[in-house]
């Protein structure tokens, strides 16, 4: 079972049409909970490109777990 990227900040920004707690898309949330593995896997991948696009902290805090 792959757990939902919802972190319970459930607002959408008119803007970029994403959930701003877990980036995705309108779309993808309502088919999560039917949505195969490899579905979610995209859905997965595809939070984590807009993630680190629109998320500067996200991007400062993998940056440092390098050092």
């Amino acid at each position: 079972m792959i757990p939902s990227p919802c972190i319970d900040v459930c607002k959408m920004d008119e803007a970029s049409g994403l959930c701003r707690g877990c980036y995705r898309e309108l779309p993808e949330i309502a088919a999560w909970s039917t949505a195969s593995d490899a579905q979610k896997l995209l859905i997965l991948a595809a939070v984590a490109r807009r993630r680190g696009r629109l998320d500067p902290a996200a991007n400062r805090h993998r940056d440092s777990a390098d050092c």
